[in-house]
């Protein structure tokens, strides 16, 4: 990814006092940014070839928890470390900490120093890889949907998740005099990102009260996915600051609408769009075809990736701008795939499965799985739906819940094909390990309902 610094312009930076600390950060299973806070002088005198870091951290859990059954780490094999090997190409500003830069690392395995296959940068890679050698690049985009509260993460933690109030009042979709009221907040969020080299392109209000979303110019499909996580990370940050809260949880309330992700999808070649057919009624080549049919017959193995906690299920609801059903359509926000920009050269693919909480690495990494099936397969895209697709009651269903989308996941021999078996087991036990813990707990409403009257 190409960040906004070169190492000698950030050695100039730190002898001239301007940075003082280099954050050294990989990103983890969750897609957080994980790492170390280096003096600046270490870091270009020595730390920039490599540091370390804890194996247990691509074994845990959103509670940095240490659970069992995963064959890469345990208690049994000492948690030992890895290599977190800076990618100098991704030194960039971070304009909203003061005398602050930051560089992505690649997670190497300590003892040969080759990748660590279920390091989601890895994942991503290997599958842009791949299509590589079939002589297309990939081209993608990735909307980030989130809410703003009144408090901040400590008055809220400390009031124990309750009485939870957004920013806003009411439904502030595209509203300008609403969105005013929050620019506080997300001015300094679009400048920071901008100065920090994010391609921002805008904000805007979204359908729900406090609902904000977050817009970056596409990219190559690994530099897409850096912008999302360093955003992402960046908008927590900058609403803390201010003394606000953001959370990218899908569905927070279930009388509200839910938060996505949308993946905007294209494949070049040759510098020109290889999704583009001037003599094709819609637009679409058949590398496109191909490539959306892959989506559509592989969508039940790998929507874990899209929905990975038990949370994100909550959001596919009828009427809600969620998709329910695995279906395509022409630009009709009620199907899982929309094409969108149809007979133009800037012709793509959107899913709308994904939620505010996806890893995008491994989101996008796993259609592109599907796609690279459905070009090798030379699948044939079934005819568009049009219409209501809520109301379809033969088309096939979007995984319901996690327990559904944890066996898909895990019978997928298309994902163990694309991704290694050993790195489908790894995710499959993240997906059951999140089950078990939520299974283990009584929830409010269990005993709001059942506490009297049963």
């Amino acid at each position: 990814m190409p960040g906004n610094l070169t190492f000698d312009q950030l050695k100039d930076q730190v002898s001239q006092g301007i940075v003082d600390t280099v954050l050294v950060c990989f990103v983890d299973m969750q897609g957080r940014l994980m790492g170390k806070r280096y003096h600046a002088q270490n870091f270009v005198t020595h730390s920039y070839e490599e540091t370390h870091c804890c194996n247990y951290l691509l074994a845990t859990d959103l509670e940095m928890a240490t659970p069992d059954g995963y064959a890469a780490t345990s208690w049994s094999q000492g948690y030992g470390d890895y290599v977190m090997k800076p990618d100098l190409e991704t030194i960039r500003s971070v304009p909203w900490l003061e005398g602050t830069a930051m560089v992505l690392c690649d997670v190497l395995d300590h003892h040969h120093h080759e990748p660590v296959s279920h390091s989601p940068r890895q994942v991503l890679k290997r599958q842009v890889e791949r299509m590589e050698a079939l002589g297309l690049e990939v081209m993608t985009a990735t909307e980030l949907e989130f809410f703003l509260f009144e408090k901040s993460f400590e008055e809220i933690r400390k009031g124990g998740f309750k009485d939870l109030d957004p920013i806003s009042g009411y439904n502030e979709d595209y509203h300008i005099f609403q969105t005013t009221k929050e620019e506080g907040v997300m001015r300094p969020i679009r400048n920071h990102l901008f100065a920090a080299g994010i391609p921002i392109e805008n904000s805007k209000g979204e359908a729900e009260a406090g609902q904000e979303e977050l817009n970056i110019r596409f990219g190559k499909a690994l530099d897409c996915s850096d912008y999302h996580t360093i955003a992402k990370h960046a908008i927590k940050e900058i609403a803390w600051q201010n003394g606000h809260a953001a959370t990218f949880l899908p569905k927070w309330d279930h009388r509200r609408v839910g938060s996505s992700s949308h993946v905007h999808q294209s494949l070049w070649k040759d510098g020109k769009p290889a999704f583009y057919d001037e003599n094709d009624p819609l637009g679409m080549s058949d590398t496109m075809r191909h490539y959306m049919a892959g989506l559509l017959k592989y969508a039940e193995d790998y929507t874990y990736f899209l929905a990975p906690y038990v949370n994100s299920y909550k959001r596919f609801a009828k009427g809600t701008f969620a998709p329910t059903k695995t279906v395509w359509s022409i630009d009709n926000r009620t199907a899982a795939f929309r094409l969108c920009g149809a007979n133009t050269k800037g012709i793509r693919v959107e899913c709308r499965i994904g939620g505010s909480d996806l890893n995008p690495y491994l989101a996008i990494a796993a259609q592109l799985a599907a796609g690279i099936k459905g070009l090798e397969e030379k699948l044939e895209l079934p005819e568009a739906t049009q219409g209501d697709v809520y109301e379809m009651a033969k088309a096939k269903d979007i995984p319901k819940t996690l327990r559904d989308a944890t066996e898909t996941l895990r019978n997928s021999e298309m994902l163990k094909e694309a991704f290694g078996e050993d790195v489908v087991a790894h995710y499959t036990r993240a997906a059951e390990w999140e089950q078990e813990e939520f299974d283990s707990v009584v929830t409010d409403w269990e005993v709001a309902r059942g506490f009297e009257r049963s």
